[in-house]
C-alpha cells in the first residue's frame, strides 16, 4: 500500500472511531428506512451494532474479516427466511458507505477522500458476499419447499386391506416419479400391501417418458411383491399411448379408479354378492 492510501485508510479508521454515533446513527436511518413494515427496529439497532463493531475490529486484526462475514451471512440467512427483499438485506451493507460519506464530506480532508475509496472496495466485496448468501439461502428454501410440495401432491391412500393406491395429479417428472416410488415401496413394507393402483386420472398427457416413469413405479413394487394396476386410461390417453407404440407388456390397466379397485379386491379374494334389495355385500373367499 502506499503512502497515501495508507494516510487514507488511517483517516477513515479516525473517522469510524471519532463519528461512530454520527455514522451509525446515519446507517441505521438509512437501512431502516429501506426495510419492510416487518423489521424489528430494536433487533436491527442491536445487529447493525454488531457489524459495525467487527468492521473496526477487523481493521485492527489485519484485515481479518472472517467474524465480520460470519455476522453478515447470519444476516443474510435470516432476513431471507423472513421474506425479506434482496434490496432490503444488500442496503445493510452498502448503507454504511453512504452514510460514511456525509461525514467524510464535512471533514473534506484529502487523505479521508483517499481512503474512501479502500472503504468503497471493501463494502463492495462484503455487499456481494451478503447477496451470495441470501440468494444461496433463498435457492435452498425453493427447493426444500418444491420438495415438500412433490411429497403433498403425490399421496399414498389405503384403500383396502392389502390395497393402497396412489391418485396423481399434474405432470409426471424425473422427481415427482423418484418421490412416487419411495413414498410408495415405503407404504407397501409399513402395511404389508400386496397390491397397488396408480392411478392417473388427473395426468393432463402421457408421453413416452411418463409412461417409463410408471414403469420404473411398477417394477420397483413388483420387486417388493406388490402387483399394479393402472388406472384413469381415458380415450384420448388411450389413442396417444397406441400412435406411439407405448407396451405396457402384462400390466393390467383400467379406465376408473373404480375398475382397478374391484379388479384388486378379486385379485386379493374377495367376492361381490349383489343382496335381495340390490345390496352389494362383500365377502372373502376363504382357502
Amino acid at each position: 500500500m502506499s503512502v497515501h492510501a495508507d494516510a487514507g485508510r488511517r483517516r477513515i479508521e479516525e473517522l469510524l472511531q471519532e463519528q461512530e454515533e454520527r455514522v451509525f446513527k446515519r446507517w441505521l436511518e438509512i437501512a431502516g428506512a429501506s426495510a419492510s413494515a416487518q423489521v424489528d427496529r430494536a433487533g436491527l439497532t442491536g445487529q447493525l451494532r454488531e457489524i459495525y463493531q467487527a468492521l473496526r475490529q477487523s481493521f485492527s486484526d489485519s484485515d481479518d474479516l472472517s467474524d465480520l462475514r460470519g455476522l453478515l451471512a447470519e444476516l443474510s440467512r435470516t432476513r431471507a427466511r423472513q421474506g425479506f427483499t434482496p434490496t432490503e438485506t444488500a442496503v445493510v451493507v452498502f448503507g454504511l458507505k453512504e452514510a460514511l460519506y456525509e461525514t467524510i464530506e464535512d471533514d473534506g480532508g484529502v487523505e479521508a477522500a483517499r481512503g474512501f475509496i479502500w472503504f468503497s472496495r471493501i463494502i463492495d466485496d462484503l455487499g456481494l458476499f451478503t447477496i451470495e448468501t441470501y440468494s444461496a439461502t433463498r435457492e435452498k428454501i425453493i427447493a426444500d419447499q418444491a420438495e415438500q410440495l412433490l411429497e403433498l401432491s403425490t399421496p399414498v391412500v389405503k384403500l383396502w386391506e392389502g390395497i393402497v393406491a396412489v391418485p396423481l395429479v399434474g405432470t409426471l417428472d424425473s422427481a415427482r416419479t423418484q418421490v412416487v416410488m419411495e413414498k410408495l415401496l415405503q407404504t407397501l413394507v409399513d402395511t404389508g400391501s400386496e397390491h397397488a393402483v396408480i392411478d392417473i386420472t388427473g395426468v393432463p398427457a402421457v408421453d413416452t417418458e411418463v409412461a417409463q416413469h410408471l414403469l420404473k413405479t411398477v417394477v420397483a413394487a413388483r420387486l417388493m411383491g406388490a402387483e399394479c394396476v393402472i388406472s384413469g386410461i381415458r380415450p384420448q390417453i388411450a389413442h396417444t399411448i397406441v400412435t406411439l407404440g407405448i407396451e405396457f407388456g402384462d400390466i393390467v390397466t383400467k379406465a376408473t379408479l373404480a375398475d382397478a379397485l374391484a379388479h384388486t379386491l378379486r385379485a386379493s379374494g374377495v367376492q361381490f354378492v349383489k343382496g335381495k334389495q340390490a345390496r352389494i355385500a362383500v365377502r372373502t373367499v376363504e382357502d
